[in-house]
Order: structure tokens, then C-alpha cells, then sequence
């Protein structure tokens, strides 16, 4: 992300959240431990529970994960929660999602996976939002070995401090201080994408490892 850019984004940080970091860290695990799920939500979303002050992995470059990514943005909006969606590649469909669901996200749209790290880290030191989702999966191999390790422990870090909840989406596994992982093994074909997306949530088929910590599998950073 070039300069310009960085510094244009902590300038619209701050003025769409002025004065809001303080809100937010007043705010305990204890009292708020989990990211509210609505009411209505379908049963079978119910396991993807997001746990505030944690680092949170979903694997699977398919439209799975795809579907979970939006059902995200879904539940967010009905909680009035403001996202911010940090786009790796520049991907995201917006013709998927409802504009009223839109209006809640703030879509930073980035080209290398690189670009998104550094927005990432943006974000999340600022502090004034619940949800960050960071979409990796459309990223290529090159760019993702290029991450060290400790990129994710410091983003960990930051989550902790500020109570929000960092969710990556990933082609595979690659985030060892993640403290819960989704693998997304469904496929959907294009007929099943013209079905509701609570039908879709309904037939994904996922792996999920809870509050645990991984053996580092990460790639080493190459140059």
C-alpha cells in the first residue's frame, strides 16, 4: 500500500471514529466475551462463534469460505456493527451483498498481500473496530510465503488489547497463534449459488479446531 494511501486511511479512521478507542477498551472480556450472534441466525452458523480479543482463521480457497465471509458481513449489520473487510487482492463481489449490509463495511481495497498486512496492522492499532476481516485466500503462494510468523503473534497482540476480533481468510493453513480455525472443505457449484445463503450455510461441511494452539506450520519468509 503506498504511502499516500496509508495516511489517507488513518485520516478516514479518524474521522469516521472520532473519540472511540476510549469506548471501546472500557469494554471487558468479561462482560462482552463473545461477538453477539443474532437472534435469527441459522443453527448450523451458530459453531462459528467469535470469541472477542482473538485471532481467528478460516481456510479454504472455494466458495465456502466465500459464503461464511458474507455471512459474516450479515451478522455484523444486524448488530449494527461496523466492519472493516481489508481485500488482499481486490476481489470481493460486491453485487453479493445487500446495500443497507454494505453501508456497515469498510472496504479497504488492496492489490498484494502486503498492502493488506499494513492496513491490517492499521486497523487494528486503531482500535475503534469490533470486527476485522482480512481476505488473503485469492492471494498467491509467492506473496503469502513472504509473511514471517510474527506478523500474526503481533496481530494477536493487538487484538487482545483492544477487544476486537481478527478474522483471516486463508488458502490454507498458515496462522499458528490462531485461536480457533475453520477448514472450509465444501464446494459449491454455480447452481448452488443461486440458493439462499442460509441453504449454503446449512450443507458446509467444516473442520473446526477451538481455542488451542497449533504446531507453527508456517512457511518461512523467504525474500
Amino acid at each position: 500500500m503506498p504511502v499516500a494511501n496509508v495516511i489517507q486511511l488513518r485520516a478516514l479512521l479518524s474521522e469516521k471514529f472520532p473519540g472511540l478507542r476510549q469506548h471501546l477498551n472500557s469494554t471487558s472480556k468479561a462482560q462482552n466475551p463473545r461477538f453477539p450472534i443474532p437472534k435469527n441466525s441459522k443453527p448450523g452458523i451458530l459453531n462459528l462463534e467469535l470469541i472477542k480479543g482473538a485471532l481467528m482463521e478460516i481456510v479454504g480457497k472455494n466458495s465456502g469460505s466465500a459464503t461464511l465471509l458474507r455471512e459474516l458481513l450479515y451478522r455484523a449489520a444486524k448488530e449494527n456493527q461496523i466492519v472493516a473487510l481489508i481485500d488482499g487482492s481486490d476481489s470481493f463481489d460486491v453485487t453479493q451483498i445487500a446495500e443497507d449490509v454494505l453501508s456497515r463495511v469498510l472496504w479497504i481495497r488492496c492489490h498484494q498481500a502486503g498492502d493488506a498486512l499494513k492496513a491490517a496492522d492499521l486497523v487494528l492499532r486503531d482500535g475503534n473496530l469490533p470486527l476485522v476481516l482480512l481476505d488473503l485466500k485469492s492471494n498467491s503462494e509467492k506473496e503469502l510465503r513472504k509473511i514471517p510468523a510474527t506478523t500474526w503473534y503481533r496481530f494477536q497482540r493487538l487484538v487482545e488489547e483492544t477487544n476486537a476480533v481478527c478474522v483471516v481468510f486463508t488458502p490454507r493453513q498458515m496462522i499458528s497463534s490462531a485461536q480457533k480455525r475453520i477448514t472450509v472443505r465444501s464446494h459449491f457449484s454455480i447452481a448452488d449459488l443461486e440458493c439462499d445463503t442460509g441453504e449454503l450455510l446449512h450443507q458446509l461441511e467444516m473442520e473446526i479446531s477451538d481455542e488451542r494452539r497449533f504446531e507453527d506450520i508456517s512457511e518461512p519468509a523467504t525474500a
